[in-house]
């Protein structure tokens, strides 16, 4: 039994888009935001997992980075 004051693991949708940012020509956050058409604020909040991106953002978003929705978003289940 889990007690109300320890943190639970953590499932929904995860990513790697800071890694990604990095490595595609360390493209800012808003740099990212305005290829998508977000604020720089979303982007921080889905890189900490605080905001799961629409099915259709993370598409953008994946295009942008040239790679599959795969490479760039993961489920991560309850363990």
């Amino acid at each position: 039994m889990v007690k109300s004051d320890e943190k639970s693991k953590s499932t929904g949708i995860g990513n790697h888009i800071r890694t990604l940012r990095f490595h595609h020509g360390e493209l800012s956050q808003k740099a990212l935001a305005e290829r998508v058409g977000v604020t720089r604020q979303t982007i921080n909040a889905i890189e900490q997992n605080k905001y799961s991106p629409s099915l259709e953002l993370a598409f953008k978003i994946s295009h942008v980075f040239e790679r599959p929705i795969t490479d760039v978003f993961y489920y991560e289940a309850e363990r």
